[in-house]
């Protein structure tokens, strides 16, 4: 498994379960999500919900993707920060978003739709259909498709 490879994994999924903590529990929600070229995850969601507030307070958050296709036992454990991008960034993560989610752009326009871009720190694949399995780190520079 090398950086390329992971992209296309984590593109052939469109759904991830996120997790984020508040100052007293812990909240997990699934989101469809984006990814860029250089790895960072976008979403929507609107400000109240939970996730959003999390952030806001603590913008670490963990994600897991796959796992979801009967018999394939491949996954990713992906942990990074998350932050609401403006201006060109925006723009650019709106696009990369949009051409997974073309629905996405219709509710551009509701009251309190904000974007969450997560930057990976730490990323684990793990390919259980193999024997012995294939479990492979990424940090930092290794994040470079």
């Amino acid at each position: 498994m090398n950086a390329r490879n992971l992209l296309e994994f984590l593109r052939s999924n469109r759904l991830a379960v996120q997790a984020s903590l508040s100052h007293n529990a812990p909240q997990a929600a699934v989101v469809g999500f984006a990814i860029s070229e250089t790895f960072e995850i976008v979403f929507d969601t609107l400000q109240t919900t939970r996730k959003a507030i999390n952030l806001r307070q603590n913008p670490h958050i963990a994600l897991v993707i796959g796992g979801l296709i009967p018999g394939d036992e491949r996954t990713v454990q992906y942990e990074g920060i998350a932050d609401e991008p403006s201006g060109k960034d925006l723009e650019r993560l709106r696009e990369i978003y949009y051409s997974v989610f073309p629905e996405g752009a219709g509710r551009a326009h509701w009251p309190g739709l904000i974007y969450i871009r997560v930057r990976p720190n730490w990323i684990r694949y793990s390919d259980y259909n193999q024997n012995p399995p294939e479990i492979v780190e990424f940090q930092g520079h290794g994040l470079r498709a």
